[in-house]
């Protein structure tokens, strides 16, 4: 797997890079997901800037107050379904960062999970082909207005950096740059959340780890990097051949497919002590949750504050929560998502007793 998303050279993703657009992704080429160096990095540097550790970090006072109205719900005893609240996560960090105005977050996180998920009850629209034509045209009229307004008054986001990147000397064509604003938050809205969401369906089914993390015998940060890896919210990622190699003893010509599951790369027991065992004191954990290589994921620092601060503020005022219902898995191959986590919470009854260990938060390795 490791060897698949690394090699670009050998393993291509302008093809496409999910098993629904076997027939090729029609924005192969054009996006940062589907694009192959040296373009890549045209598009992937500037962008990089504003999604980096310290560019996130100049948001986290703003984020945390945010993640915090968000978790609002958590502090009233009674039950309560986990995975909408989840969903606003995402744009609670990079909606800013995008340059996607706070009034249009709801509808820009349920466009894009209906982009990934068109045939899952919460998201359809009727057929798969309606659904995905509805989300294109409500997320692609959306930029396009935002990408007029950046044009004649320039921000400090994406937007704005992405009408001014140059590939083979000519800038982006609108359409490209709504492309990869789509691709941004696409990212976000898909991933996130649903890690948040497994993060707590296993801590709602291990109560012991959760009364550890509030005594501090575990860190913030190590439960979220054994989230990150037990939910693999990416279950897997398509490359196209460039030239006849062998993967695993199998020659493989050019022009073909390999499909690569980041989900059992995750569990892969030559890597992971115990892997179908949910250790939030795993070292070191290697994941994969981001990917690796030029595709690593450029809203990574982003994704660990916010899950950081999810937990940090549910220690701070919850005592503990239990399950309250069925969980409702997300229909899809290519996303592992939580549509539904009904939980019954009790509230801290005690504030100021919490004993958070948030060291490992700040030195919780952002790999570029």
């Amino acid at each position: 797997m490791l060897r698949v998303i690394k090699d670009y050279r050998n393993f291509s993703s302008e093809y496409g890079t999910i098993l629904a657009v076997l027939g090729g992704d029609s924005a192969g080429g054009r996006t940062i997901n589907l694009m192959d160096p040296p373009e890549h990095s045209r598009i992937r540097i500037p962008t990089m800037k504003l999604l980096s550790t310290a560019a996130v970090q100049r948001h986290t006072a703003r984020v945390r107050d945010r993640v915090r109205l968000i978790l609002k719900p958590f502090l009233d005893e009674g039950e309560l379904d986990v995975a909408p609240l989840m969903m606003r996560l995402p744009m609670a960090v990079i909606g800013d960062i995008v340059g996607v105005p706070e009034n249009e977050w709801p509808d820009v996180t349920q466009w894009t999970m209906s982009g990934v998920a068109p045939e899952d009850p919460m998201y359809s629209l009727g057929s798969v082909e309606s659904t995905l034509n509805n989300a294109h045209l409500e997320l692609f009229t959306l930029f396009r207005d935002l990408l007029r307004k950046r044009a004649a008054r320039p921000k400090d986001d994406i937007i704005s950096a992405l009408l001014q990147v140059e590939i083979a000397g000519k800038k982006l064509s609108q359409d490209d740059v709504i492309l990869n604003c789509y691709s941004f938050v696409m990212g976000a809205n898909t991933t996130t959340p649903h890690v948040a969401s497994q993060l707590l369906l296993a801590l709602t089914e291990r109560p012991e780890m959760w009364q550890s993390l509030r005594d501090g015998r575990i860190s913030v940060g190590d439960a979220v990097e054994e989230g990150l890896r037990w939910a693999t919210p990416t279950n897997h990622l398509v490359r196209r051949t460039t030239a006849a190699v062998e993967l695993a003893g199998t020659r493989i010509e050019a022009g073909e497919l390999v499909c690569g599951w980041v989900a059992s790369a995750n569990r892969d027991e030559t890597v992971f002590e115990r892997p179908y065992e949910f250790d939030p004191t795993r070292n070191p954990n290697p994941h994969l949750g981001f990917g690796h290589g030029i595709h690593y994921c450029n809203g990574a620092p982003g994704a660990r504050l916010v899950i950081n601060q999810v937990l940090e503020e549910l220690l701070a005022g919850v005592e503990r929560f239990e399950s309250a219902g069925q969980v409702i898995h997300l229909r899809s191959n290519f996303i592992n998502g939580i549509t539904g986590l009904p939980v019954r919470t009790y509230p801290e009854r005690h504030p100021g007793r919490i004993k958070v260990d948030m060291s490992a938060t700040d030195a919780c390795p952002i790999r570029q």
